[in-house]
């Protein structure tokens, strides 16, 4: 792998204008793309496999012509505190309402009166009107939208209180200037790094130029490939943070190369061999967890850990081919006269240790010590995750401030909470011989439910073979006792099929979001031990050890259960929350530990790659296991350091999007890049490394001859430049291994 990357290396920097040109040529066509694509619409939600779909395909079926992914809205009054909504002149006021909402857009399918659809509460004092659209919420004009929230406007001026609700006001979600802020902060620690503006920006550029071409080739093809609107924000959120580190990286170890006397071209290869390698491996481990992310069989999620993969691969190519190419054309500007001068005094015989070797050899002194306090430390974080409760947000969970939290509110108060989540029982009748008699158990004894509200009578699709019934539970949508209520209708539909054949079936967004949460919980042990096989395997392959593997995977564990503690606290204890601009607590968001499994672990596994290579490098060519370490931390953890804080300032600018998963996934993720990076990587894995001691690189020969040799550390390439020392003993096998050049 070395050996081939080195070559890489030269090529691209002897070949820059070339290399240049190819990666431009690509972000124009890629640009060109996304500016000649349609507007993406959202995501078809779809959940093979369970109860609730196969429902929803049943009326897709048998009711032809529903538009029932179409939007919807509902218009919310509340007569003012003496009146009701029925006195004659709101009653009129909302009659004008409903004509002006029929005549406000061509895109509208039907608007029902509340006053003929007994949209009226007992009281009186709440009504609303429901509307429906011929389209979904993405391809609504914005002419559209504005009907509606100007009929609002008018109806306020009767003296009623209105709100609007529904998916009809759902817009495409906005990052906010954190995103921009995260980006400069990016630039204060690479220039800070660095010290020179032109190291600085090389890694900036080329992560800019990688992350937009995989967003503009993901706008480009979000119609075609039914990508949702979500989707190119986490590819960004992710492509962003890897790709300036990935070049981080490598324009380290060039400048590194470059102090010890090498010429330019000559050090870009061997920059690119060595922390190429690492890179390549690091970008494989963030490639598994979120590609691995399709076992759960969900395929709004698939797309989602695909479209993110394919931007990291394209980081890995960019880190690998443009970032030497662009080294070439910074010339001797890469190292300034500062940075020259700091290389020159830390080579010397007589240097002061830096940071890393001080740090290093503390936790060599105690590890014991080290090793407690990091373990404890994030055990009493990760505490709250153990009230982890699951869901996806509705519009109750939305800040107050919004009209759409409003008219939840507001028919909570007049209809009762379970009125926002009604359940849709499907019950089909095609294998059954009195349609007619079984739906009426079915509503009998639906109505018999303890937290069941009301019924509303069957409704038959033209063929008589299919009927609805809307069940309206007690209590709020994302409560127990709904679930309860779900599980209940369902056992009672499975004795009513062995009587009458008749299939019941319980779907609706309520029924929907239970399904969703039990799924991704039964997914996410099977998605773990994948995700940690697989790459345990790889870092095994890597280090040629298998503790160090171990180690690796279990320090994971520990920083992604700690990083669901923190969220936790924030989002549904709402702990920091004003200050992290969480207006509303609620449940975990269902696919939130499972997305921050697959992504923190390939992101985890950058700097256990980054900081255990160079150490594994050193102890190849000689280096005792204390050794080892030190030297791993001398010219690894200012590198390390850097790269987590660029990551954390990346994710954490997303913390102020519009989008509450978004905001939760990029609180999450940096967070859990905090703790892994400065706790585990910089912390108990030097603890544990020292505690182990030789024992750390041992691998059985059987397996040491079974497991290819990818020349990581690059012991090949060295023998093969004939630098001195380069044939050292590898210290676990005893022998010389086969070498393969790839």
């Amino acid at each position: 792998m070395a050996t081939f990357l080195y070559k890489v290396g030269r090529l691209a920097f002897r070949r820059r204008r070339y290399v240049a040109l190819v990666w431009v040529a690509l972000l124009a066509l890629a640009g060109f793309g996304a500016a000649s694509a349609s507007t993406a619409t959202s995501s078809s939600f779809s959940i093979p496999g369970t109860e609730a779909q196969k429902a929803f395909d049943l009326l897709e079926k048998r009711f032809p012509g529903a538009s029932a992914d179409g939007a919807a809205a509902r218009v919310v009054f509340q007569a003012p505190e003496g009146e009701k909504v029925t006195d004659a002149a709101n009653k009129a006021e909302v009659k004008d309402i409903v004509a002006e909402l029929k005549s406000g857009s061509d895109q509208i399918a039907d608007v029902v009166d509340p006053f003929t659809g007994n949209a009226v509460s007992k009281d009186g004092s709440t009504a609303y009107v429901s509307v429906s659209y011929a389209v979904n919420s993405m391809e609504l004009t914005d002419a559209t939208r504005d009907a509606l929230e100007d009929a609002g406007h008018t109806a306020e001026k009767s003296g009623m209180t209105v709100a609007i609700g529904g998916d009809a006001l759902q817009v495409m979600p906005e990052t906010g200037p954190g995103e921009i802020v995260g980006v400069a902060i990016a630039a204060v620690v690479l220039v800070v790094t660095f010290g020179s503006l032109v190291a600085a920006g090389l890694p900036l550029v080329t992560a800019l130029i990688g992350v937009g071409i995989g967003v503009s080739t993901i706008t480009a093809l979000a119609n075609v490939l039914d990508l949702g609107s979500t989707t190119s924000i986490l590819a960004m959120m992710i492509g962003l943070a890897v790709g300036i580190d990935y070049a981080l990286f490598i324009v380290s170890r060039y400048r590194a190369e470059l102090a010890e006397g090498r010429e330019r071209e000559e050090a870009a290869g061997r920059a690119v061999g060595t922390a190429g390698s690492a890179v390549v491996f690091a970008g494989l481990t963030v490639v598994i967890a979120l590609a691995g992310l399709s076992v759960v069989n969900i395929p709004m999620l698939t797309k989602m850990g695909l479209a993110a993969a394919g931007t990291v691969v394209i980081a890995v190519l960019v880190a690998l081919t443009l970032v030497p190419a662009v080294m070439g054309f910074a010339g001797k500007r890469i190292m300034g006269r500062k940075a020259r001068k700091a290389a020159e005094a830390e080579n010397r015989p007589d240097a002061k240790p830096n940071l890393g070797t001080r740090w290093a050899r503390f936790v060599l002194r105690k590890p014991v010590w080290v090793l407690l306090v990091g373990v404890l430390g994030l055990g009493a974080v990760a505490i709250p995750a153990t009230s982890l409760e699951m869901g996806l947000p509705d519009e109750g969970s939305q800040p107050t401030s919004t009209t759409q939290r409003q008219a939840y509110d507001m028919l909570s108060d007049g209809f009762g909470p379970g009125f926002n989540g009604p359940l849709m029982v499907v019950v089909d009748t095609k294998n059954s011989s009195d349609g007619d008699a079984a739906v009426d158990r079915v509503s009998q004894e639906i109505e018999s439910i303890d937290h069941v509200v009301a019924v509303a009578p069957a409704v038959f699709n033209e063929a008589h073979d299919t009927a609805t019934l809307t069940v309206v539970p007690k209590d709020r949508p994302s409560s127990t006792q709904t679930e309860d209520v779900v599980h209940a209708i369902r056992d009672a539909g499975a004795d009513i099929k062995d009587d009458s054949g008749a299939e019941v079936l319980v779907t609706g967004a309520t029924a929907m979001n239970i399904d969703f949460s039990q799924k991704m919980n039964d997914a996410l042990l099977p998605y773990l031990a994948l995700v940690v096989g697989l790459a345990f395997l790889l870092l095994m392959v890597v280090f040629r050890s298998i503790l160090v593997p171990l180690k690796a995977a279990l320090g994971f564990l520990l920083s992604v259960v700690a990083a669901l503690g923190a969220v936790v606290a924030v989002f549904q204890w709402g702990w920091l929350g004003s200050l992290l601009g969480v207006e509303q607590t609620g449940p975990i968001m269902s696919m939130m530990p499972i997305f921050m499994v697959g992504v923190v672990f390939g992101l985890a596994m950058d700097y256990e790659v980054f900081l255990v290579t160079r150490m594994r490098e050193a102890y190849v060519h000689g280096e005792s296991p204390a050794e080892a370490v030190v030297t791993g931390f001398k010219h690894g953890a200012r590198v390390v350091a850097a790269a987590a804080v660029i990551m954390i300032a990346v994710f954490s600018g997303f913390i102020g999007s519009s989008e509450a998963m978004i905001k939760m996934i990029g609180f999450g993720l940096a967070i859990a890049v905090l703790f892994d990076a400065f706790v585990v990587r910089m912390a108990i894995v030097p603890a544990v490394l020292a505690l182990l001691g030789e024992r750390a690189w041992w691998l059985p020969r059987w397996l040491d001859r079974a497991l290819p040799n990818v020349d990581v550390e690059g012991e090949g390439l060295r023998r093969q430049l004939g630098d001195d020392g380069s044939a050292g003993s590898d210290g676990d096998a005893g022998g010389e291994r086969k070498l393969i050049k790839v």
